[in-house]
């Protein structure tokens, strides 16, 4: 090989790794097509599906996300959450009315916690 003909490298090879039941449906479908030679032709046929990349959210759901982070900085609803589970694990927990009063506000935070991601993510509740 001459100077001029020099040989451009090869990308490296791509690994994909599979179950033992995803390895054999692939086979199953590819017959006796090589099984490089399937997964080539279904990804790259032209109506498989694309993904495209997400820009950055728009400013909206931004200000939704910190409002929900604000909102996790100023209760103590995990906290209160995490004692209650203790209580009821050791069987230890009385329920009163201040019991009852902390459930329905950890309740209601979730609850807006939930909507509100809900709609940064685009999602209809």
């Amino acid at each position: 090989m001459t100077q001029h003909q020099q040989k451009t490298p090869r990308p490296a090879p791509f690994s994909l790794r599979l179950t033992h039941d995803e390895r054999v449906a692939l086979e199953a479908k590819a017959g006796s097509m090589p099984l490089a030679s399937y997964i080539k032709s279904v990804v790259l046929a032209s109506e498989a599906p694309t993904y495209r990349k997400r820009q950055k959210p728009p400013v909206a759901e931004q200000q939704l996300l910190a409002q929900v982070l604000a909102k996790l900085g100023q209760t103590r609803t995990a906290n209160n959450l995490n004692q209650i589970a203790k209580g009821l694990n050791q069987g230890t927990l009385i329920i009163d009315e201040e019991l009852e009063v902390d459930l329905n506000t950890a309740i209601a935070e979730i609850a807006w916690m939930r909507v509100t991601l809900m709609k940064a993510l685009g999602i209809k509740p």
